[in-house]
């Protein structure tokens, strides 16, 4: 029964890697997304002569050299000592020096993500911001064509009228 429930812990915690590993490259993907994009509107812009491109940025390489590498080891360790753990007992033997090491990895990794995190916030407050000027931006369309419209009607009104007498 017991080796069963480990069974399905490691099966879990391969699963978990996985899907760590498929969130984060899913997030590297959305980035150099982005980054094309928005490349792709600089290319399309006219430059004066006095204006330089902004190429790669070494906050650009930092991120694919050594940021998403270092999230992808903590996610793998993690994992791979979860599912060593659960099989071997040598690793639980040592699980002090190994839950070490996921910290001092974890550490970085958690302010990585947490800045990737921010920056995504910051993105969707930007898109807020818009959708919100944009809404009232119809709002004012609307009641403005409303008052036309009223004004349009009240002149036929008074023109009707002064016909009549």
């Amino acid at each position: 029964m017991i080796e069963w429930i480990y069974h399905i812990l490691g099966i879990l915690a391969i699963a978990s890697v996985f899907l760590g590993m498929t969130i984060i490259l899913l997030m590297t993907n959305a980035v150099v997304k982005r980054t094309r994009v928005l490349t792709k509107r600089r290319e399309e812009k006219i430059m004066s002569k006095d204006q330089t491109r902004e190429g790669v940025t070494f906050n650009d390489i930092f991120m694919f050299m050594i940021a998403v590498p270092l999230v992808l080891l903590w996610v793998g360790f993690a994992g791979f000592v979860i599912h060593s753990g659960l099989g071997n007992a040598a690793v639980l033997e040592n699980i002090e020096a190994y839950t070490t090491l996921i910290a001092i990895l974890g550490g970085p990794a958690l302010l990585i993500i947490k800045d990737a995190l921010d920056v995504w916030k910051q993105e969707q407050a930007e898109k807020t911001a818009f959708y919100k000027v944009k809404a009232q931006a119809v709002i004012d369309y609307n009641d403005a064509s409303q008052k036309q419209a009223q004004m349009i009607e009240t002149n036929e009104q008074v023109h009707i009228h002064k016909n009549k007498k």
